[in-house]
């Protein structure tokens, strides 16, 4: 079995309830939201978030508008909808579920081990 694979799916099942969570603490541009995930250890690549951007906003649980940029090309800043903030409460309290449901077993696993 290769565990690396194993954690690579892992990631890949929270990601969207991590950009969702870094957008919210304000407006993002993509390299942003890139080096939060990297500060966190959550390496991912532009091919990676781009797709995943582009399908939470058409579900319309982001919205972007153009910045001018003073070194480049405008930039897209993300932002959440209304459905999106709503979307990402949901997200966190089953997260915090999965949480105490995954603690439970394993945790329990450990006392009686």
């Amino acid at each position: 079995m290769n565990i690396e694979k194993t954690k690579v799916q892992m990631r890949k099942g929270v990601l969207e309830y991590c950009i969702l969570s870094i957008i919210e603490k304000g407006d993002a541009y993509a390299s942003d939201i890139i080096d939060e995930l990297k500060k966190a250890e959550m390496i991912v690549v532009e091919g990676t978030l781009y797709p995943l951007l582009t399908r939470l906003k058409n579900d319309d649980l982001l919205q972007y508008r153009w910045e001018e940029s003073t070194s480049g090309p405008p930039r897209k800043y993300y932002a959440l909808t209304e459905q999106g903030i709503i979307f990402l409460k949901e997200l966190s309290e089953t997260w915090k579920q999965l949480i105490d449901a995954v603690n439970k077993v394993t945790l329990e696993k450990h006392k009686n081990g």
